[in-house]
């Protein structure tokens, strides 16, 4: 194998690597983010838990992060919680920055 292939698998493997850790730090701060969301609308801990799971998986249905956006701003025009966008968006960062410490130290 030349050294252009060596460079190559390990270019493949680091991207792959690093598109698994994005992966797993958005399905996080997606976690996180229904539990504070579910907070705000007063939900229980069970109610709370399955929040978070349909939040994760709402972000499937589009890339970025503008479903998971307007799902919570939706649950919270629903749940008569008044809170702008610009909240939910500064708060999906700071969980972001949760999620990737966490993740990272899991690692």
């Amino acid at each position: 194998m030349t050294t252009f292939d060596d460079r190559n698998k390990k270019f493949e493997k680091k991207f792959a690597h690093d598109g698994e850790m994005n992966f797993k730090i958005n399905a996080r701060r997606n976690k996180l983010l229904g539990m504070w969301a579910a907070d705000k609308m007063g939900l229980d801990t069970a109610a709370a838990e399955q929040y978070a799971k349909e939040l994760t998986l709402a972000d499937f249905e589009s890339p970025g992060d503008s479903d998971v956006l307007n799902k919570i701003l939706k649950d919270f025009e629903n749940g008569q919680v008044h809170m702008s966008m610009s909240d939910v968006r500064i708060e999906m960062e700071r969980l972001l920055t949760v999620a990737r410490k966490q993740i990272m130290s899991d690692s």
